[in-house]
């Protein structure tokens, strides 16, 4: 009896799929190999987010008074709705991927392409939002204004309970305003750049306006910012010690700084995986397109790039969940 091809045919009995493990090859077991550890990764930074949240549950910035921008829709309240229609691009371009590859297993070549081009389109789409949400978030609408402590000062109407713009009642003063840096700056404080109003304007314009309110990061039982009484916002006002347009990873004019630290490396790190898909998703289209798997007999390189693009969307939509909605 030949030894060898009783070890192989024992081999054979324990994998049930001979040199297949699974009756999958190795490509679609490293894919998932892959996948399994980006899944743990993923899962880590969404637990950190939400310690960090419920650590600061009473100041976290409320999602749909942030994301409320829609293009070409200026000054009109969208909450969530860009957002929402990001997530069904990104929904819709998984399912032409299933199509992609079902059209693959018929060995259809014009379809795999078809599919696999809107595919394409989707995903850019969905990184050009995404960097457009980024640009609106870092530029800020309303402005701000930081204490000492780090909390952040937000202004509203008393009458209506709306924000206020610094813009529409800052005062104007003239004098000499230059950036910080390390040599001269107070307590060699950094500054990118110069905000629009210095502090002594906006301090001045709040004084002149008597309905004017200040409404701080805490909330209350019912999930809505505390707004301070007139006496109470003026005394809080002497407490700023900077004016803060828009986000970074120092300030933040939405409220608790670790909100834009979380959002900027969670959906950047989100963002980088849907781009380097759509990358991918292009080198296959013109294997597609010159026939590369049609002389393999097989569209399998379609299914394992399916399968990351199939993880990009399922962790968005735990992104979505978890960061904007709940």
């Amino acid at each position: 009896m030949d030894i060898t091809s009783s070890d192989s045919e024992l081999s054979s009995e324990i994998w049930e799929g001979g040199n297949k493990p699974l009756n999958a090859s190795y490509g679609k077991l490293m894919m998932w190999f892959f996948l399994v550890s980006d899944a743990l990764t993923f899962s880590g930074f969404i637990v950190s987010y939400g310690f960090s949240r419920f650590k600061n549950i009473d100041s976290w910035p409320i999602a749909d008074e942030v994301f409320t921008h829609f293009p070409f829709l200026h000054g009109i309240d969208a909450p969530m709705y860009y957002v929402a229609l990001m997530t069904f691009i990104l929904i819709f371009s998984s399912v032409t991927m299933v199509l992609a590859v079902d059209a693959g297993h018929h060995m259809k070549k014009n379809k795999v392409a078809f599919y696999m081009f809107l595919t394409i389109i989707g995903g850019a789409v969905f990184v050009g939002s995404q960097a457009w949400e980024w640009k609106n978030f870092i530029k800020g609408e309303y402005g701000a204004l930081e204490t000492k402590g780090g909390q952040i000062l937000q202004f509203v109407d008393g009458s209506s309970g709306e924000r206020v713009a610094l813009a529409s009642f800052a005062s104007s003063i003239n004098s000499e305003r230059t950036t910080h840096n390390k040599n001269t700056g107070i307590w060699f404080q950094n500054e990118s750049s110069l905000p629009t109003f210095s502090l002594d304007e906006v301090k001045d314009g709040f004084l002149k306006n008597p309905k004017l309110l200040i409404r701080g990061e805490k909330v209350n039982e019912k999930g809505e910012k505390i707004v301070l009484s007139r006496e109470e916002s003026t005394l809080k006002i002497e407490d700023a010690v900077n004016v803060v347009e828009g986000a970074n990873l120092i300030h933040n004019e939405y409220g608790n700084r670790l909100f834009a630290n979380f959002f900027f490396f969670i959906t950047g790190f989100h963002g980088f995986h849907v781009f380097s898909g759509v990358v991918i998703n292009i080198i296959i289209f013109f294997n597609v397109i010159i026939g590369t798997y049609e002389k393999r007999g097989h569209y399998e390189m379609v299914e394992k790039v399916g399968l990351y693009w199939h993880f990009v969307d399922l962790v968005w939509v735990f992104v979505f969940t978890f960061f904007y909605l709940v």
